[in-house]
């Protein structure tokens, strides 16, 4: 569905990782020639790993603080807050009244998850965007990361070497005179298979058999509670319904392609996000990549390269961006935008 919405600034951007550095060609369990052939379909050299103790809300938390420090923002005068994770602290209470309480904000103050990974960014940015537009509330914050090694098993070659950890925060803020932002946001949950958890939910509850290692083929060893992906099934997604979304909103926008500055794709992997690229005829100098040092880190992907590649460039002047997120669900949205000297933090570690 597409869609428009007036009125909405975006303010500030912080991203937290934890210290821990994974390299792929450590892996000693995997054969030197899969390691070579990993990195080279999925652009993951590096990744890091939040410790047992560490949670998505805690590289969350630590990124928001540091943004609203330096927006110079009363912790009073935030009036929403969205968290959107698949690894929350609890499967109840929700995450974000946590994080309400630890950032010190105000109790008048609308708070929710939301349950998305790879397109949890451009959802939670349309959601917050909306609350925002009517100038009712004026003031909110965008939470958005995963501890995606929390669910995979680190003898599964399929999945370990390529998911990474982090948590970002984005504030945003009414503004009269915003430019427009443009959504279109999709869903087919057709495939929800193709990237799940199996055990843990109300469908299948925990029991001992959730956590019985079984081996799926060689160097693929898991259990029901751990992440299960079909990257063919997930590559067949992408080129059938990634770029044909992008290239929609582009014409209904009414945007012309040649000014966009960047393309700022969720980093599902190099070989999906290479070819969704050469599809739309995108220019390389105009898709920046952070999944060769961080892996994909699910809804902290976007925000984490716009930080890691592009910062300069976004504190310093105007630019036109198309995002775009898509997997796990099946769910997959685009947003273009415009961003105007953003204040932005390193990317701060925990």
């Amino acid at each position: 569905m597409f869609n428009s919405v007036n009125h909405i600034s975006i303010k500030g951007l912080s991203v937290c990782v934890p210290k821990q550095v994974a390299k792929t060609m450590d892996y000693d369990w995997i054969t030197e020639e899969e390691r070579i052939s990993f990195v080279k379909n999925t652009g993951v050299e590096e990744k890091r790993v939040a410790s047992k103790t560490t949670a998505t809300s805690d590289m969350c938390e630590k990124s928001a603080n540091a943004i609203i420090e330096k927006l110079n923002w009363e912790r009073e005068s935030i009036d929403v807050l969205i968290f959107v994770s698949q690894s929350p602290d609890y499967f109840l209470p929700a995450t974000s009244a946590i994080l309400q309480h630890k950032l010190g904000l105000k109790k008048e103050l609308m708070a929710f998850d939301i349950n998305l990974g790879c397109s949890g960014y451009i959802y939670g940015l349309q959601v917050i965007s909306n609350l925002l537009s009517n100038g009712n509330f004026k003031r909110g914050l965008l939470l958005a990361g995963d501890k995606s090694t929390l669910s995979v098993n680190y003898k599964d070659k399929s999945t370990y070497p390529l998911f990474g950890d982090a948590g970002s925060a984005t504030a945003l803020e009414f503004s009269k005179d915003a430019p427009s932002m443009f959504f279109n946001l999709f869903t087919d949950g057709s495939g929800y298979k193709s990237i799940i958890v199996e055990d843990g939910g109300s469908r299948n509850h925990v029991s001992e058999a959730s956590f019985i290692e079984t081996q799926i083929a060689e160097g693929i060893i898991r259990c029901p509670i751990n992440l299960v992906l079909d990257g063919m099934e997930i590559f067949n997604f992408a080129l059938k319904e990634v770029a044909s979304s992008i290239e929609k909103i582009v014409k209904e926008s009414n945007v012309d392609k040649s000014s966009i500055d960047y393309f700022v794709m969720h980093q599902a992997n190099k070989m999906i996000n290479e070819t969704i690229r050469k599809k739309c005829k995108v220019e390389l100098d105009k898709v920046p990549y952070s999944i060769d040092k961080f892996g994909n880190t699910s809804s902290a992907s976007v925000p984490l390269t716009m930080l890691y590649k592009l910062k300069h460039e976004l504190e310093s002047k105007p630019l036109r961006l198309l995002l775009s997120g898509f997997g796990v669900g099946y769910s997959w949205g685009n947003c273009i935008l415009q961003t105007n000297n953003l204040i932005c933090t390193d990317i701060l570690e925990i």
